[in-house]
């Protein structure tokens, strides 16, 4: 039991790395070459960059790492609860601390950080928790 948790952390982190870049290279592309580094639109930046990497890490995660198959429908709307509460408590944060001067990339790392951990967290013990693992 032990190895087969350890294994889904470790799919889990590569999975999440991939889709932390796919948030990285979103958020500096639109926060730093579309929007000049315009501090007041941080949120914009933030939201759109966590939905692709959503989207991407979910899908990767759902299918190897958690080799789940049943209900979409079901998980996606778990996963969309937890991301109802993270999404604007994470733009929010980050808009103070963009705002207070912190460096935009900065905050998106930290803020990225935080969401590794909860969402395993949330997906292992929420959303798949009852899936039986291969």
């Amino acid at each position: 039991m032990k190895n087969k948790s350890f294994l889904q952390a470790v799919k889990y982190a590569v999975f999440s790395v991939s889709a932390g870049i796919i948030q990285a290279v979103s958020f500096a592309l639109l926060f730093n070459v579309l929007l000049g580094e315009k501090q007041a639109l941080f949120w914009v930046c933030h939201i759109t960059a966590l939905v692709l990497s959503i989207l991407w890490n979910f899908t990767l995660n759902r299918k190897y790492t958690f080799q789940s198959a049943n209900n979409v429908p079901v998980a996606m709307l778990k996963v969309a609860g937890f991301y109802l509460v993270f999404t604007p408590v994470s733009a929010w944060l980050g808009q103070l601390a963009a705002t207070a001067g912190w460096n935009g990339l900065l905050v998106e790392a930290l803020t990225m950080i935080v969401n590794f951990v909860l969402e395993f967290l949330y997906f292992k013990f929420v959303v798949f928790r009852e899936e039986k693992n291969a």
